[in-house]
């Protein structure tokens, strides 16, 4: 491993347009759960498996338990950057990545101090009124209680991507855009099985694909370079 992150600090330092590409893996050390692991939300028992709670039809069937779930287990509370959101915020700072595709919804790179986010899915820090439009910060949703409502009586919605839902077009084509500009990709923290987002990969043209992760992915053999560990002792070494 220490040669392979040898061999990242090098392409790190050399690149122009480097660019991160993260999924859930990347908040875990931040205390937040991620979906598919051994402990994560899809291993968990619930009433309906997670999948169907949160998602578009579940929503407008049943908002009170979708927001008894996703106050629980999706709305973190007093929850800080780790050390690979603030290591990216810092090299955004010195002109070296281009830009942070992620597929979290917690807000976490934007507290770090990243300024240049595609968030995919969309994030919990926005909640609109489904009737006027008005937005509501997370605070808000978080201490309501039962299903939060609008001054003018509408249902307020997460500003998040729901299955049965299309991800946002602008925030796909300026994910696109950078990723097919870059010299250097990261992809870490991500499962690669959930698409559209696992398929951006394929717009990289670069010959520098760096993939992090704990366990393998469907990519793994496309990546120049391949390291399967935890994020954090990655980045504490970047």
């Amino acid at each position: 491993m220490h040669s392979d992150v040898e061999t990242l600090k090098t392409w790190v330092s050399e690149a122009k347009r480097l660019v991160f590409f993260g999924g859930a893996g990347v908040s875990t050390e931040s205390g937040i759960p991620d979906f598919r692991s051994v402990d994560g939300l899809y291993n968990q028992k619930f009433e309906y498996p997670p999948e169907t709670i949160i998602s578009h039809s579940f929503f407008l069937r049943n908002p009170a338990y979708f927001y008894n779930f996703y106050r629980e287990k999706m709305l973190p509370v007093n929850v800080e950057p780790n050390i690979t959101h603030k290591v990216l915020a810092r090299w955004e700072q010195e002109g070296t990545l281009s830009a942070v595709v992620t597929q979290n919804i917690d807000g976490l790179h934007q507290k770090a101090g990243s300024k240049k986010v595609f968030e995919l899915h969309g994030s919990v820090l926005r909640n609109y009124c489904m009737k006027c439009g008005r937005f509501y910060d997370a605070a808000y949703v978080k201490n309501s209680r039962g299903v939060p409502l609008c001054d003018c009586g509408g249902i307020i919605k997460p500003d998040v991507v729901l299955y049965e839902e299309a991800l946002s077009e602008s925030c796909l084509t300026g994910a696109i855009g950078a990723i097919r500009q870059a010299d250097v990709l990261i992809v870490a923290g991500t499962s690669l099985t959930v698409y559209p987002a696992a398929g951006l990969i394929n717009y990289y043209r670069g010959n520098r694909l760096v993939l992090i992760n704990r366990d393998e992915t469907p990519y793994d053999s496309y990546a120049n370079l391949c390291l399967h560990c935890a994020l954090g002792e990655v980045f504490r070494q970047l």
